[in-house]
């Protein structure tokens, strides 16, 4: 089971396309959909480290793995609390993550920003998963054992 196969909320869903975008992608959503009010640092970006867990074989016993950076940020547009979290150390992706999570909790907002934000991101990432997955199976090597004599 990985962390993709966990039931998400829509919040979760749009948070981990979001962190995932490219920063200039979110650069422009933001210019183009944050009111003339703007936003409102709540927590400025800072950066952190994480510790990461693994499993033997995906689903044994839990072991740490190694530590991350990551950048989080909170900030408030209109009465709307947004949050972001993202893998290194760029406060301004933070910030953007953060910034557009609160537009999407905007109802008025909501189903447009869904339609044209999030769901080209999340289709273009499926897209490039896809292709790294293709990629990484072309070189796949099978690995058996061979039994001598009787067993």
């Amino acid at each position: 089971m990985t962390v993709s196969d966990f039931p998400r909320t829509p919040r979760q869903r749009w948070l981990a396309v979001l962190a995932r975008a490219p920063q200039d992608t979110l650069e422009r959503a933001v210019t183009q959909w944050l009111p003339a009010g703007g936003d409102e640092l709540v927590r400025a970006p800072e950066c952190g480290m994480v510790m990461l867990r693994g499993r033997v074989g995906g689903t044994g016993d839990a072991f740490n793995l190694g530590e991350a950076t990551v950048t989080r940020c909170a900030v408030r547009v209109d009465a709307h609390l947004g949050v972001g979290y993202v893998l290194g150390r760029s406060r301004r992706h933070a910030q953007l993550v953060a910034t557009l999570d609160a537009l999407l909790q905007e109802p008025r907002l909501h189903g447009r920003l869904l339609d044209e934000v999030i769901e080209p991101l999340a289709r273009q990432q499926a897209g490039q998963r896809t292709q790294r997955s293709r990629e990484l199976a072309s070189s796949k090597v099978e690995f058996f054992t061979m039994m001598r004599g009787d067993a």
